[in-house]
């Protein structure tokens, strides 16, 4: 019989918020697989657990997934960590869960912590319906054009941000989705823990006049319905206006923003779509 691969989620910062039942497996596992082997064994000496630690990070999750599958084939048992929280979620991982679903492999979660839930349960804004976004692109040309995408979604939106790139995603958010409600949450479950509110405009001067530290996560309010009249819509109006060849993308953005009172970004990530 294959063995069992465990998703194991561990602590974010607090080493008090493992859980149990974590500890157990992770006691009782063959061999666990580890997205930085350095970072966890002080997190195993820290509980006294001595296992066998293999690396699995995305630079060889290639070569190691189909070790660790062999592993499994074997009947041993394997728990995959990463550095911080659960397995999968913006870290390495669910190639080798894929993998292990359609060899017949016993996948089991072993929940616990992790940075978007968290920080949203203390945000403030809606948790009754929220957009997980992970990381957005380094390059400003490619995170706003997916801030674009994303900026009509009736849902609060999360993302996780590196504190060295924190300012100008805030930036882009600003022209991109317009003067949201937004909280940054940083440092979670630590000792300086964080969490700045208010809108886009006021948090980019906050943070740009302060050195910030430690991963962060951002939480966006949702793109607020627009207000119900008779007129045409958005994409009614595009189509007229670029269907008649006598006006220019942006001058068409433009007129229907004007028009319908929406946010420019939203229009001009509809124009495109109507173009392409």
């Amino acid at each position: 019989m294959p063995g069992t691969l465990y998703i194991v989620a561990t602590p974010i910062g607090n080493l008090e918020d493992i859980t149990l039942r974590a500890l157990r497996i992770l006691k009782e596992v063959d061999l666990i697989a580890a997205e930085d082997t350095r970072h966890s064994r002080k997190l195993l000496t820290h509980f006294g657990i001595s296992k066998p630690l293999t690396s699995y990070f995305d630079h060889n999750k290639e070569l190691k997934g189909d070790q660790i599958l062999d592993r499994l084939r074997e009947g041993q048992s394997v728990a995959l960590i990463t550095d911080a929280g659960t397995p999968c979620i913006s870290d390495p991982g669910y190639q080798l869960v894929r993998d292990a679903v359609a060899e017949g492999i016993a996948v089991v979660p072993i929940p616990g912590a992790c940075a978007a839930v968290t920080a949203l349960s203390a945000s403030g804004l809606p948790t009754d319906y929220f957009s997980f976004a992970g990381f957005l692109p380094n390059k400003q040309g490619k995170r706003r054009e997916r801030l674009q995408t994303l900026a009509n979604e009736r849902a609060v939106l999360i993302f996780y941000e590196s504190p060295k790139r924190l300012l100008a995603t805030l930036e882009d958010m600003l022209e991109t989705l317009g003067d949201r409600e937004v909280v940054v949450a940083r440092e979670l479950t630590k000792m300086y823990e964080e969490f700045l509110r208010g809108r886009l405009s006021v948090l980019v001067e906050d943070v740009r006049g302060r050195e910030v530290r430690g991963e962060v996560a951002i939480l966006v309010s949702p793109a607020q319905e627009p207000e119900a009249d008779d007129g045409p819509g958005m994409e009614e109006l595009l189509q007229k206006y670029l269907g008649s060849g006598e006006m220019s993308l942006k001058d068409a953005v433009k007129r229907v923003t004007l028009e319908t009172g929406l946010h420019k970004s939203a229009v001009y990530a509809e124009a495109l779509r109507i173009k392409g």
